[in-house]
């Protein structure tokens, strides 16, 4: 089996941005899925959450996505607005080199501001299935040139009651197409639904070990509802982790535990689905980035959301669904990281955790709470961490973005300047050729142009004196 990326027979573009990006060795998932997906085969992929799916579509997708088509060539839909933000990031990333342009699309968000976003040449669309839908309605998002459907997260998509749509977006799109399907776990409804409108699709599952990783150690603690907030304090205290989300199950709850832990001194912040959207991302990508240890969430950021080095998974509230608990414990151990999920239990939910013992196929090991002595004992070197700076985690795109300057020209639409007019431009200048251009983003009366591999400083002096079809434009670095 293929395991390194350069065995896939892929461009030298791709090569270079999976390079940049640290991907070395394909996982399982990535091995199997993508020599068949870039032979254009219909796929049912059963593979759990944290096994590198993401670019198992996303590399094949970028491949074969033509950069001249102005139309989008490929859409994947995801469950919630957070994953969609995550697989546009992940797909401009694998897709930079080539100027992949990949577009976003979700709810409570502007549509004008996604409708002009739709006019520029977009080669990728990532979106939730009601917006898409909407787009798709309104003719905003044409769907004529459609090569590729991703369902990613499909059982979770209908779990959350988004079939009908999702079964709407599917019966406007070409007949012509190829459906990958990506799912934890594969009930009748996301089988039928592949079976209805896939081509003898190929089924590749990844066998979990177990049904969660092998490298979480899970724990169940049996406490009173009034003794949580303590119990949290002691565990903290003794597993003193490296970064922590605590799942609680509505998002009343959560609010009331940030500011609990919040006058503790914790460094805390929380997520849930009745934040307004950019708070939301705010709060990801600084937890993302090591800017705090603790995250109180709803279920809303056990989707997808794919952060390395989570030490803890702590389930405050036992998840009422059995696989609440495989996709939130799943946040942790990662990337062949260890990690621990810790749950809490009352008295009256032994039926919940029986539930999940029989869905995960194995007996959650209980132990007592800390011991006082214990606690005592660890609270000093706990206090010091709580009180030093966090290490500000490296985004793993940073790598790729050291050597790329944005450029801000003062012509878009109006003046009927197109995104090869730039590359035509550039592309002349001595010591510059096409493959130092990235991604192209033209706008009504201005356009921004990436410059990769450290160049952007001789571009930038050269065209403060070289027109563009005839137009002498205002040309500066982007302010970030």
């Amino acid at each position: 089996m293929n395991n390194k990326f350069t065995d896939f027979n892929l461009s030298e573009e791709i090569v270079k941005a999976l390079a940049s990006l640290r991907y070395e060795e394909a996982t399982e998932v990535q091995a199997k899925v993508i020599p068949s997906a870039l032979l254009k085969k219909d796929l049912v992929v059963k593979s759990q959450t944290g096994s590198g799916k993401t670019a198992s579509f996303g590399i094949p997708i970028c491949e074969l996505v033509k950069w001249e088509e102005n139309k989008p060539q490929a859409i994947i839909l995801t469950p919630t607005r957070e994953l969609a933000v995550q697989v546009q990031e992940d797909i401009s990333n694998i897709g930079r080199f080539k100027r992949i342009k990949a577009t976003a699309l979700y709810g409570k968000s502007p549509f004008a501001k996604q409708k002009l976003e739709l006019k520029q040449k977009t080669h990728v669309v990532v979106g939730t299935p009601g917006r898409v839908l909407d787009h798709i309605e309104k003719g905003t998002l044409h769907v004529d040139h459609l090569d590729f459907l991703v369902l990613d997260e499909a059982d979770e998509m209908l779990n959350m009651g988004f079939i009908e749509q999702v079964e709407a977006i599917i019966q406007k799109l070409p007949k012509d197409r190829v459906t990958l399907t990506f799912s934890a776990t594969l009930p009748e409804d996301v089988e039928n639904l592949c079976y209805k409108y896939m081509q003898k699709p190929t089924n590749i599952e990844i066998k979990a070990t177990g049904i969660t990783t092998e490298n979480i150690e899970h724990v169940l603690i049996k406490v009173n509802e009034e003794d949580k907030l303590n119990i949290l304090q002691d565990v903290t205290t003794v597993e003193n982790p490296e970064s922590c989300i605590i799942f609680c199950r509505t998002q009343e709850k959560v609010d009331t535990l940030v500011d609990q832990l919040d006058e503790l001194h914790y460094p805390v912040d929380k997520i849930h689905g009745g934040m307004v959207q950019e708070d939301r991302f705010d709060v990801m990508n600084d937890f993302k980035r090591g800017e705090f240890r603790y995250l109180v969430a709803t279920d809303v950021a056990a989707r997808g959301i794919d952060i390395e080095n989570i030490s803890h998974v702590i389930n405050f509230d036992i998840p009422l669904e059995k696989e609440s608990y495989v996709h939130r414990t799943g946040r942790t151990g990662r990337a062949g990281n260890a990690g621990k999920a810790i749950t809490f239990a009352t008295p009256r939910e032994d039926k919940y955790i029986k539930e999940i013992e029989g869905y995960i196929g194995f007996e959650i090991p209980e132990e007592m709470p800390p011991a006082k002595d214990e606690v005592f004992k660890l609270r000093e070197e706990f206090e010091r961490k709580l009180n030093e700076k966090p290490e500000i985690k490296e985004d793993k795109s940073s790598n790729l973005n050291k050597g790329i300057m944005k450029l801000y020209f003062n012509g878009g639409k109006k003046k009927k300047i197109r995104a090869v007019d730039f590359v035509g431009t550039i592309a002349k200048i001595e010591g510059i050729s096409a493959a130092d251009i990235g991604i192209i983003t033209i706008q009504e009366n201005h356009s921004y142009v990436e410059i990769l591999n450290g160049k952007g400083p001789l571009v930038l002096k050269t065209m403060k004196k070289t027109t563009i079809k005839g137009k002498q434009l205002k040309v500066h670095e982007a302010k970030k």
